[in-house]
């Protein structure tokens, strides 16, 4: 399935895509939630109802007429993973920063989840914004201590993310967490594909375009600590929840690691695509005063 959070007509609600329709699903089963955490809470028995939700017999949308939100617009936790791909880890090194061993994983603050296809805010206070095309994962089930062989049993999905990134605030912690926590710059979606439609997260083609130019492009299986080794060692720290969102990592061809460094101005557009999951698109405005 292919769930969504979306708007229409002043109505938010949850839903799943069905060709170019959105099925409305507690519009359509009164026994279904009407919020993306409730649904994924609810484990595997609310899910096979989702599924078993008839599209013809359903409250539908045509999806050109929907909002896209966010698909988890309120996860417990946003973690994202850093220098997950070689080369990536390559240009850190070139810019000064130590990459150990071990997995590097730092907060996004959940207030800056944002829309597919929404735009991200170039802040006031720093003109340093740079994008990082990342695969996306939505946590399933309350778990912890998961071993590596079990982990894949405890994802619901996956989606597109763009670990949106202020350089120069991103320096001015060793946990990089203000800089990657400004309000927009998390943008996510544009929905969840459930793990059951996807036969290997780990060969999957991601790419980011800014404006049309392809600036970064890896296949997943490239990724120094696959997803799998990612849930088992964030599990050993904490209880995982249902909705928490991991970013499993940026390829190379960031922005900052340009000579000089190219930052996104505004009016640029960002598009992440990835390969059997779909593409957000965010434009860089001014932020509102």
């Amino acid at each position: 399935m292919k769930l969504v959070t979306f708007s229409c007509r002043g109505h938010l609600s949850i839903g799943k895509i069905v060709g170019d329709q959105v099925v409305d699903l507690p519009a359509s089963d009164a026994s279904l939630p009407t919020t993306m955490l409730e649904l994924l809470s609810g484990g595997a028995t609310l899910m096979q109802r989702a599924r078993d939700v008839n599209a013809d017999k359903g409250v539908t949308y045509p999806l050109a007429d929907v909002r896209l939100e966010a698909p988890v617009p309120n996860p417990s936790k946003f973690l994202a993973i850093g220098m997950n791909y070689a080369k990536h880890a390559a240009e850190a090194r070139q810019l000064g920063v130590q990459v150990p061993d071990s997995q590097v994983w730092f907060n996004k603050q959940v207030s800056c989840v944002n829309g597919p296809f929404d735009p991200v805010h170039m802040p006031r206070v720093s003109d340093n914004l740079d994008y990082e095309a990342e695969l996306g994962v939505v946590i399933g089930k309350r778990c912890r201590h998961v071993s590596a062989a079990d982990a894949r049993s405890v994802i619901a999905g996956y989606l597109v993310c763009n670990d949106v990134s202020v350089r120069d605030w991103q320096k001015r912690s060793a946990t990089m967490t203000l800089g990657k926590s400004f309000n927009t710059t998390g943008p996510i979606g544009p929905w969840i594909v459930t793990d059951d439609e996807v036969a290997d997260p780990h060969n999957l083609n991601l790419r980011m375009l800014v404006n049309g130019q392809v600036k970064q492009e890896v296949n997943t299986g490239e990724m120094v600590h696959n997803i799998y080794d990612q849930i088992a060692y964030l599990s050993t720290v904490m209880t995982l929840e249902p909705g928490d969102l991991l970013a499993t990592g940026t390829p190379s061809g960031v922005g900052v690691a340009m000579n000089p460094p190219s930052w996104l101005k505004v009016g640029d557009v960002m598009r992440v695509e990835i390969d059997g999951i779909g593409h957000i698109e965010n434009i860089v405005v001014a932020e509102p005063v």
